[in-house]
């Protein structure tokens, strides 16, 4: 199961450029070194991404205090901590939401709420279940541009790159210049489609679209336009 977990981050992470607040229990953002590290990473072998600018949301959830004491009691110093099982992670995702949930029953429409409950259940790598949630926000609130670009990542973790795009390009058409939603279109049209010109024209319509943007984020998509263009020759 730790294979297979491993193996589901390299294949199915995709990138969420920008927010300015952590998401639940997520780490604050990567320094711009981490960005383009990754960046990088996800061209040459086409693996993962990450949560560049708000947290990685899809590395793996810690164990709990107990776990890890157990875990270093009963294992040689030099072994390193073991990876949770999706089904701990899963465990771990319900735990975590029982009071979003109790807070649902009273409120089922609460379209910020069902995203804070998918954000859960997405940074478990529980990416049906959090999609669920997503699609529930959507619903409540069709204009709830992070929730849907969010569910544009579940389904694409989850092989549907047409059903990422197409709720990507309703996104935009609330909001042109969310850079998440370029940012993530970009990675998806590159590593979905094959479509490095199409990825290079939603990054360079991110930088157009928000001039005002952070200089560390703006070099980060440079370079990751740069990186693209350069794969797009070598290969041609």
């Amino acid at each position: 199961m730790e294979n297979a977990l491993a193996a589901g981050v390299r294949r199915r992470e995709v990138i969420t450029f920008m927010a300015n607040e952590a998401e639940p229990g997520v780490p604050r953002g990567w320094k711009s070194t981490q960005v383009y590290s990754m960046a990088v990473i996800c061209l040459v072998i086409g693996i993962a991404l990450g949560y560049l600018f708000r947290g990685s949301a899809s590395r793996s959830v810690p164990t709990s205090p107990a776990k890890q004491t157990a875990a270093t009691a009963d294992a040689p110093a030099s072994t390193p901590p073991q990876m949770p099982s999706l089904e701990d992670m899963k465990r771990m995702a319900d735990k975590k939401a029982e009071p979003l949930l109790a807070k649902l029953k009273t409120d089922p429409n609460n379209s910020d709420l069902l995203n804070q409950i998918g954000t859960l259940y997405k940074a478990t790598h529980q990416f049906k279940d959090a999609a669920g949630y997503y699609q529930r926000a959507v619903d409540a609130n069709p204009k709830n541009v992070a929730a849907r670009t969010d569910l544009a990542s579940c389904l694409y973790y989850q092989g549907d790159v047409d059903g990422a795009i197409k709720e990507l390009q309703q996104s935009l058409g609330y909001d042109p210049k969310d850079a998440n939603t370029l940012f993530n279109l970009g990675m998806i049209r590159l590593q979905g489609k094959n479509d490095p010109n199409g990825a290079v024209t939603a990054w360079q319509q991110l930088l157009k679209l928000n001039p005002k943007l952070a200089d560390e984020k703006k070099t980060a998509v440079e370079k990751l336009i740069a990186q693209t263009q350069k794969r797009s020759v070598t290969t041609n």
